[in-house]
């Protein structure tokens, strides 16, 4: 990938960017306790460990899912209002049905969108590590674009990871696709 498409994604620091920022810097995860940052940038809550938090959103019946500038100001406020850090934004609107495929991309993941206006759908995904909370981004989705029905499923992300790797710290470099 050159320099320029990854400055595109906001992620070539050299180019100081005023939205490239570092991870290490915006998205640590407190301990159980709160007294000390990790740097592993895993979580832990409610006796669980895992990576972040992955919501799967579809929308039925959705309006404004063609209106580009109204989908780059919504995903600013979901980014908002999850409290995460906001790298870069970058939006396609297709010509045949006007249609949106785009993603925030954040400190602690992402948020990306893809939208049929015809059909009134949009299926996002919000991803989010940290201290973040992607649940916040669900009441914006709602109050931006009047769906009809929200159908959101929650994964916890990495939570299997200890078991993959028999409890070590070390990084598996192998990967399975059973459970």
């Amino acid at each position: 990938m050159s320099s320029d498409a990854l400055f595109q994604l906001g992620m070539d620091l050299d180019h100081r960017s005023s939205t490239a920022q570092t991870e290490e810097s915006q998205s640590l995860c407190l301990d159980p306790k709160g007294s000390e940052e990790r740097n592993d940038f895993f979580c832990e809550r409610n006796g669980e460990r895992y990576a972040g938090t992955h919501l799967i959103i579809d929308l039925v019946g959705a309006v404004r899912l063609d209106d580009l500038d109204h989908i780059e100001t919504t995903l600013r406020r979901c980014v908002d209002a999850a409290r995460a850090t906001l790298l870069h934004i970058h939006l396609h609107r297709f010509a045949t049905n006007g249609g949106v495929s785009g993603v925030a991309v954040l400190a602690e993941s992402h948020i990306s969108i893809h939208s049929w206006p015809e059909h009134g759908y949009a299926a996002l995904d919000v991803f989010m590590c940290g201290s973040a909370d992607p649940n916040a981004t669900i009441d914006v989705m709602k109050q931006a674009f009047s769906p009809d029905k929200v159908v959101v499923k929650t994964e916890l992300r990495g939570r299997e990871l200890e078991r993959w790797n028999a409890g070590s710290k070390r990084h598996s470099m192998t990967a399975s696709a059973s459970a």
